[in-house]
């Protein structure tokens, strides 16, 4: 926001949390302006605030903090008071629905949900999430501030995962599973990267954050029945957190996964049993309104979680392999695997052309 010639104040529990996000805020603007004046200049516009006195005057309030859905209703409920009557309100929950966090609330349309991925300076896409309750106006406000951040905004309707997340969850979750059946991890983030993803479901686990996934995943579980691993959940109690903490599915040195030497080559079906969810679930989420555009999911697909761009996006690649096909290797995967693979309803209405 600053970078785009706005105001910003960060607001946290004490500012030993904020300065981290100040130096990160400087070096970032080292690299991308010419000179100390102008540095100088981005850092006066952004400063910590740990009083919570610039909420004031905010055009955009945006809640960051973490998955938790009382934690977020008592910071609402220190915000609502303290907002100018136009002032957006957006949460930067990447699960949670709209319905289930604005209920304490005075003025519960004016919560909309901006859904930021990581990392946020590089990553293009931000969810606009709305209910069929907000103003329209309002999330038009939305959908122009992130133009203005220069990222896409995509419009998604309020529901667990949203889109991205709920298509990405049951890839990354399903690499977990092909694991405990004894499949080496760097066989997996292999056979994803030959399809064209640009980097393995492990090793994006690791990356995201065992506990940030763990947490996404039990919201899809409550609301779907997605199984949750439980070599997943061992490694989050054992604070084996992926990049974070230097240690997840892989050990991580210097920035980068460690993968240990494996021979033999990728097993027959693996890649169909990583992909063909996502797809599956894409499916599902245009069905259920999440966003009703096949364009705008595929790309929202491709630039929120790095499918294979030169694929188009799930549904493109569904059209182009034939749903046919899909369907029937679906059904392989229900009757070898569970009821998790089972052919979504939308299939016989997703458009051809």
């Amino acid at each position: 926001c600053v970078h785009r010639g706005m105001e910003v104040t960060l607001q946290d529990r004490e500012e030993k949390y904020i300065t981290p996000a100040l130096d990160r805020a400087r070096a970032f603007f080292e690299k991308k302006l010419k000179s100390p004046d102008q540095i100088d200049d981005a850092m006066g516009r952004i400063r910590a605030d740990v009083e919570g006195s610039g909420v004031a005057d905010a055009d955009v309030v945006i809640e960051a903090i973490f998955e938790n859905v009382d934690a977020k209703q008592d910071l609402y409920r220190q915000l609502e008071p303290k907002l100018k009557a136009d002032a957006i309100l957006a949460t930067n929950t990447s699960s949670l629905k709209l319905e289930n966090l604005r209920t304490t609330l005075s003025d519960p349309d004016r919560l909309i949900g901006l859904h930021f991925f990581n990392p946020v300076a590089k990553m293009p896409l931000v969810e606009v999430v709305h209910t069929d309750a907000n103003d329209p106006e309002l999330v038009k406000r939305g959908l122009a501030f992130v133009r203005r951040l220069n990222k896409l905004p995509l419009p998604t309707a309020s529901a667990p995962g949203f889109l991205v997340n709920r298509v990405l969850m049951p890839y990354m979750l399903e690499a977990a599973l092909i694991a405990e059946d004894g499949v080496p991890l760097p066989l997996i983030d292999k056979a994803a990267t030959d399809f064209g993803m640009p980097m393995g479901p492990v090793e994006l686990t690791d990356t995201v954050g065992l506990d940030v996934a763990v947490n996404v995943a039990n919201v899809l579980s409550e609301a779907f029945g997605l199984p949750v691993p439980g070599s997943l959940v061992e490694l989050v109690e054992q604070k084996r957190l992926g990049r974070k903490s230097g240690h997840g599915f892989y050990e991580w040195r210097d920035g980068k996964a460690v993968k240990p030497d494996v021979t033999g080559s990728v097993p027959d079906g693996l890649q169909d049993r990583l992909i063909l969810p996502m797809i599956n679930e894409s499916v599902a989420a245009w069905r259920e309104g999440v966003v009703d555009d096949t364009d705008l999911l595929d790309a929202g697909v491709i630039f929120g979680t790095g499918f294979a761009p030169f694929r188009g996006g799930p549904l493109n690649y569904a059209r182009h392999r034939g749903v046919a096909d899909i369907v029937a290797a679906l059904n392989r995967l229900s009757e070898e695997y569970g009821e998790r693979f089972k052919p979504d309803s939308g299939w016989d209405a997703l458009p051809t052309g």
